[in-house]
């Protein structure tokens, strides 16, 4: 028993100087990294005011524009090849040049006998003007038929400064659509025998359309050893069969008569009431308008 005891109490004598000790004070935590301060908003928006009076000051004064001067945006804006914005992405991409050198500093001033090359191509200054004329008779579009007869630029005269041009011809017996315009990429266009936008004329004829006549010029025919090709022919309804409707894609009036001769009939006269899908609806006799935005897209796209 006794040492049991003995050995108990050896037991509970051995030293506790191995285990820790918990009234040992422990190390100071490391204080957390932190960030900047925040910076409010108010300190924020005054140091930027300060930064912004700093760089004008360190900025060169604008040159005046000169009254024979205009930003380079503007100048190819008004040559109709694209507008403002997309001019101004041109100006920074290079492709832009002005009397031979690049320029892609935005707000560039130019002047209009300065040589702009846009993209490889050499602009005009001149704004592009569409006007559509209801054509009266006893106006041609000849400079070359002495003072009988008035030239149709006296009928748009004042509509516009730009140097201006009818598309196609008309005599002075020829009545109806005739479009003006400075551009002279659409007056091309329109010109080409292969273009390929419809016309619609209303014919009078000194004498009744045969059908037999009318059947033959449906299917086309063959003139001065070209191929004409007619879209559509018909009589006008509730007309004499003297008065025809012919629709056809050649803006040369001078086609529309020599179909008709062609058959021996004898035109008096010629009416144009579509051009390119623009009539004359609103627009009177001897009257012209400015074509809409929408209508020179259409003109472009056909």
């Amino acid at each position: 028993m006794n040492n049991k005891e003995g050995n108990n109490k050896g037991g509970g004598s051995r030293s506790n100087s191995s285990r820790p000790n918990s009234n040992k004070p422990k190390p100071a935590m490391q204080k957390r990294a932190q960030g900047p301060k925040k910076v409010k908003p108010a300190v924020k928006a005054a140091e930027e005011e300060a930064a912004q009076k700093l760089k004008k000051q360190n900025q060169a004064p604008k040159r005046q524009k000169a009254a024979d001067e205009i930003r380079l945006n503007k100048y190819i804006s008004n040559s109709g090849v694209c507008s403002r914005r997309d001019a101004d992405i041109y100006i920074q991409s290079g492709n832009v040049k002005v009397n031979g050198v690049p320029v892609t500093e935005m707000g560039y001033l130019v002047k209009l006998n300065d040589v702009i090359n846009f993209d490889g191509a050499i602009l005009t200054p001149e704004k592009k003007e569409y006007i559509l004329l209801n054509k009266p008779k006893n106006f041609t579009t000849a400079l070359d038929e002495g003072q009988e007869y008035r030239n149709v630029l006296e009928l748009v005269r004042g509509s516009t400064t730009a140097k201006i041009a009818p598309i196609g011809r008309m005599d002075k017996n020829t009545t109806g659509l005739l479009l003006f315009t400075n551009d002279t990429d659409m007056i091309r266009k329109f010109t080409l025998p292969s273009q390929k936008s419809s016309k619609i004329y209303q014919v009078s004829l000194d004498k009744n359309l045969k059908f037999e006549d009318l059947e033959k010029i449906s299917k086309g025919l063959v003139l001065d050893g070209h191929r004409v090709f007619v879209e559509e022919v018909s009589y006008i309804e509730k007309e004499a069969k003297s008065e025809v409707g012919l629709k056809l894609r050649s803006s040369n009036v001078k086609v529309v008569r020599a179909i008709f001769e062609h058959f021996d009939y004898d035109v008096l006269r010629i009416d144009r009431v579509s051009f390119a899908g623009l009539t004359k609806k609103n627009l009177p006799r001897g009257n012209w308008r400015f074509l809409t935005d929408q209508e020179v897209i259409n003109l472009k796209n056909v």
